[in-house]
C-alpha cells in the first residue's frame, strides 16, 4: 500500500499569501540585486524604503486595534509596534519577518490587566522576555521547524479570516464585537446597521474605493514601480475625505511618551503568586509559538536567507524585555505586516527597522499627521492583505490530490477563527501528527497454510508497524481465522510493536491456546 503524501513531503504547497496575489511573481521572491540598485553599498534602499512605507502602513492600525481590544491605551500598542521595529527588527534572526503587537495575545493581555492591573502588566511582559531569550539560548527554537505545510497554510487562512472579519466592522466606523466568532456572527447585523446609516456608508464607500485601488493599481505597472498600491490606495483616500470633508473616523493618537510607565517593585512582587507565574509562561510559550510558527510561514513566501529560529527567539526576547520596561504590549512576530513586508519588496532587515523609526516619528514627534488618514482606509488595506492570505487557488487541487492535507488546512483554519491563533495551530498540528501516525502504521498479515491437513498449525507472520491504531482490523483479521485449528504467530516481520498490540496479541495468543490446546507457540 502506498502512503500518501505526509505533512514532511516535499511537495510545496506555497501560502495563500502568495499564490492568490496577481501581482506577485509566479516563484518566490528572490532577494538578489535590481537594475533599480541605488548604489553598491546600499543595493536594496529604494527597495525596502518603500516597503517599510508600506508595513508601516498596515502596522498602524494594527498597533492601535490590538491595544483598544486588549484594554489598554493606544500608545502602548504604537510603543510594542516601535521596539518591534527599531530593536527586534535590528536583531538576526528572520530577516523578513516584523515584528509588534498580534491579536492572539490579546484576550491573555485583557485578562492580565483586568486581575493584576495595567502597571502589572509591564512586569509580566518583561519576565517573559527573559525566559524567551533563556528558551533561545538553549537552542529550543528549532524544534519549531518541524511543522506541516498543510498547518502553515491554514493558519494563513485563519489569520486572513479573523483579520477580514474584524476589519469589516472598521470599514463601516463600527466597532468589532471582539473574537473571531463573534465578528463573524454580527455580520448580518453589521450589513443591516450600514444599510441604515449614511455615516456608515460613507465609510464603507471609503474603505470599498481604497481596496479598488489596491486591486487596480498594480495592473499600471509603470506607476505601481513607482508608489506601491497600499501606499496609493491610502493617500487617494486621504485625498478624498479631506477634500470633501466627509464626516468619517480619522485616527487618533495622543501623549506617546507620557504613556510609558516602566513596573515597579510591588509589580513584580505579584509575579510571586501561582496565577501571575502561569500567565508569565503562557506569555512566553505563545509569544514564542506565534512568532516561530509565523518564521515558518514567512520563509515559504521568500528565497531569501531562512530563519535562525534560536536567534529568532532571542531576538523576540529582547524586544519583549524592553517592552515590559516601558509598561508595553507583548510582542510577536505578526504574519500580516510580514507577508506585506516580503510583497512589498523588501530585501532586508532594514525595512522593518524603517517601519519602526515611521511609527515613532509620526506618533511620537507629529501626531497630527496621523489625523488626517480615515479609519476606514487603513481597514480596506488590512482586508485585501487578509484575503490575499486565503488559499482560494490552491484549496481545489490540494483536496483533489491531498484530501488529508486539506482537511487540516480547514480544520486548522476553523480553529483558529474559533478559538485564537495558538490553539487552532496546536489542534492543526495534532490533526497532522494523528494523520502521519496513521499512515504511516501499516501493519500486513501473511496467512499460509489454510489448505494443509487439519492438524497442521496456520502460518501468520505480522509485517510493518503495529500499533494502536490498526490494532481494530489487526484482531478482525485473527478472529476470522479457524477456531478449530492451531495458529503460529510469527512476529519477527514487525518494525515496530507498540505496547497496545503486544498486550492485545498476548491476550488474544493465550485466549485462542484454550480453544486449540495444540496450538505452537508464537515465534519470538
Amino acid at each position: 500500500m502506498t502512503p500518501k503524501t505526509t505533512a514532511g513531503a516535499t511537495t510545496d504547497h506555497r501560502p495563500a499569501a502568495e499564490s492568490s496575489d496577481t501581482s506577485a511573481p509566479s516563484t518566490p521572491i528572490t532577494p538578489s540585486a535590481s537594475p533599480s540598485s541605488t548604489s553598491p553599498r546600499w543595493p536594496f534602499l529604494r527597495a525596502d524604503f518603500t516597503a517599510s512605507i508600506v508595513v508601516f502602513l498596515v502596522a498602524l492600525p494594527l498597533c492601535v486595534g490590538v491595544a483598544v481590544a486588549s484594554g489598554v491605551p493606544a500608545e502602548l500598542g504604537l510603543i510594542t509596534g516601535i521596539v518591534g521595529g527599531l530593536l527586534t527588527g535590528f536583531l538576526p534572526g528572520s530577516s523578513l519577518q516584523v515584528s509588534g503587537p498580534a491579536a492572539g495575545l490579546t484576550v491573555l493581555v485583557y485578562e492580565a490587566v483586568q486581575q493584576f492591573g495595567l502597571s502589572t502588566l509591564g512586569a509580566i511582559v518583561l519576565v517573559a522576555g527573559l525566559l524567551q531569550v533563556a528558551m533561545g539560548a538553549l537552542r529550543l527554537g528549532s524544534w519549531f521547524r518541524a511543522i506541516s505545510v498543510a498547518v502553515v497554510q491554514g493558519m494563513l487562512a485563519g489569520i486572513g479570516l479573523v483579520l477580514i472579519a474584524g476589519q469589516l466592522y472598521a470599514l463601516t466606523d463600527a466597532k468589532a464585537p471582539g473574537s473571531g466568532l463573534a465578528n463573524l456572527g454580527g455580520l448580518p447585523g453589521l450589513v443591516t446597521g450600514t444599510a441604515g446609516s449614511g455615516g456608515a456608508l460613507t465609510a464603507f464607500a471609503v474603505g470599498a474605493g481604497t481596496i479598488a485601488v489596491l486591486v487596480l493599481w498594480p495592473r499600471w505597472k509603470r506607476a505601481a514601480r513607482v508608489l506601491p498600491a497600499p501606499l496609493a490606495a491610502v493617500a487617494l483616500a486621504t485625498l478624498a475625505v479631506f477634500a470633501l470633508d466627509l464626516p468619517i473616523a480619522r485616527v487618533e493618537v495622543t501623549g506617546l511618551l507620557s504613556s510609558v510607565q516602566p513596573p515597579g517593585g510591588s509589580d513584580f512582587a505579584q509575579l510571586a503568586s501561582v496565577g501571575a507565574f502561569g500567565t508569565v509562561l503562557a506569555f512566553a510559550l505563545i509569544a514564542s509559538a506565534e512568532s516561530l510558527f509565523s518564521a515558518a510561514a514567512v520563509d515559504r513566501l521568500h528565497d531569501g536567507p531562512r530563519t535562525q529560529y534560536d536567534k529568532e527567539l532571542m531576538a523576540q526576547g529582547a524586544g519583549n524585555t524592553v517592552c515590559g520596561i516601558l509598561g508595553a504590549l507583548p510582542m510577536t512576530a505578526v504574519i500580516v505586516r510580514s507577508s506585506a513586508n516580503v510583497h512589498a519588496g523588501a530585501r532586508t532587515k532594514a525595512s522593518r527597522v524603517l517601519h519602526g523609526a515611521w511609527l515613532l516619528i509620526f506618533a511620537a514627534a507629529f501626531p497630527a499627521a496621523l489625523g488626517v488618514i480615515p479609519v476606514a482606509a487603513l481597514a480596506g488595506v488590512l482586508v485585501h492583505a487578509g484575503w490575499k492570505l486565503l488559499p482560494l487557488r490552491d484549496f481545489a487541487p490540494l483536496w483533489r490530490e491531498h484530501r488529508g492535507e486539506a482537511v487540516i488546512l480547514a480544520a486548522t483554519a476553523i480553529a483558529i477563527v474559533v478559538t485564537n491563533m495558538f490553539e487552532g495551530v496546536l489542534i492543526g498540528l495534532l490533526l497532522a501528527i494523528a494523520k502521519t501516525a496513521w499512515e504511516t502504521s501499516h501493519v500486513h498479515l501473511e496467512i499460509t497454510g489454510l489448505d494443509a491437513p487439519s492438524t497442521d498449525p496456520i502460518q501468520v507472520r505480522a509485517l510493518g508497524n503495529a500499533t494502536f491504531l490498526r490494532l481494530p482490523k489487526l484482531l478482525d483479521q485473527l478472529e476470522s481465522l479457524p477456531h478449530n485449528r492451531p495458529i503460529a504467530l510469527d512476529l519477527t516481520g514487525l518494525r515496530h510493536l507498540d505496547h497496545a498490540c503486544a498486550t492485545a496479541l498476548t491476550s488474544w495468543e493465550t485466549q485462542r491456546s484454550k480453544t486449540t490446546p495444540d496450538n505452537p507457540a508464537h515465534a519470538p
